[in-house]
């Protein structure tokens, strides 16, 4: 998708400086597998009363949401979901995405389980890339963390489909102590000549993980897993641009791995990225307790300039940095701060 240039207003900078450059859109709450750090099949299980088709934003308000973030700078857009490929129609959604001038890029975050029958409408409707999750090669390992024995090969099937198709591969490992670190290496070597792989530290996100400091590995420990007691050496790389939130290394084939280190190492101070989920509510950050209503003014028949004004006015107080604050946090509430779902703001 060529970049486009628009007339816009002077982009929207934070109470910290920080610039609104990346929106990631939820289209939908529901998830056809049930990770234990996401969606604990002990909470969304059978019963779990996930949201109507009719409260979902359509597409038409999600492209008219997504022009107003735009004139307020955001550059790069991300779908997410829950998984963002129940939702049905995709591709016609990132086509509309794609026509909105000073858009640059669309990516999407997805657990590859239908790219085989969708990635082919998705490059072709202007997807540039996807991010994968995949946690583990390791059948067991890999179906308790998914909550439902799903097999990895079939996220191998979407990941080679998305390649075949031409759309650049990213794969997110979340990485749990106890739980799959002893894998991480057979999944580096299986994988890094086919794609960047990026591993992610055990985070706080919703309230039914069960999160422990814990069960969190630091960079270095990761990296050391991922050389499998070998010599392997690996050489941290510049970043690419403010507010990327990899810290990035290469092995002495020029493979990438990005570190995700949201607890260890926190980046809150470069952080560009607003969320809107399923509904229309604004989140100004991953850990944030409530969000802003967008959807509602619109259905009231509020302008485009009079929704500008209420991210402007919310965008422009932003002080969020939970991660840096997230020892103090938890000390005062007992890691008991209720935070909405990651299904809702797709992570």
């Amino acid at each position: 998708m060529p970049s486009r240039q628009a007339d816009l207003s002077p982009p929207l900078t934070d109470a910290l400086g920080r610039p609104l450059r990346d929106l990631r859109l939820s289209v939908t709450d529901r998830c056809n597998l049930r990770c234990t750090y996401c969606m604990p099949k002990e909470v969304f299980g059978p019963d779990f009363a996930f949201l109507p088709r009719s409260e979902l934003l359509s597409f038409e308000e999600l492209e008219r949401l997504t022009r107003v973030f735009v004139r307020g700078g955001v550059q790069k857009l991300r779908l997410t979901g829950g998984e963002p490929l129940l939702r049905k129609g995709l591709p016609e959604l990132i086509a509309r995405l794609g026509s909105i001038p000073g858009v640059q890029d669309i990516a999407m975050t997805t657990n590859g389980l239908l790219l085989p029958r969708l990635a082919h409408d998705l490059k072709a409707a202007g997807l540039k890339r996807v991010t994968v999750s995949l946690d583990s090669l390791d059948p067991e390992v890999f179906g308790r963390m998914n909550g439902l024995g799903v097999h990895p090969e079939r996220v191998l099937d979407g990941i080679e489909a998305a390649l075949t198709a031409g759309l650049g591969v990213k794969i997110n490992t979340v990485v749990q102590r106890g739980v799959n670190e002893h894998t991480l290496a057979e999944l580096w070597r299986a994988l890094r000549g086919k794609a960047v792989l990026r591993f992610i530290e055990f985070m706080d996100v919703g309230n039914h993980n069960g999160w422990n400091l814990d069960a969190v590995l630091p960079p270095r420990e990761v990296l050391a897993r991922l050389a499998g007691g070998t010599d392997e050496v690996f050489t941290p790389v510049q970043a690419n641009y403010r507010g990327e939130v990899a810290t990035r290394y290469t092995d002495a084939q020029g493979h990438e791995a990005g570190l995700i280190t949201s607890v260890s190492a926190p980046f809150c101070g470069d952080c560009t990225r607003a969320r809107l989920s399923a509904v229309g509510v604004l989140y100004t950050c991953l850990f944030a307790s409530d969000g802003l209503d967008l959807r509602s003014p619109l259905l009231e028949g509020a302008s485009d300039d009079e929704v500008y004004a209420l991210l402007s006015e919310r965008w422009n107080a932003r002080t969020d940095r939970y991660s840096e604050e997230r020892g103090e946090v938890t000390r005062k509430n007992g890691a008991a701060r209720q935070k909405v779902e990651m299904s809702h703001i797709g992570g």
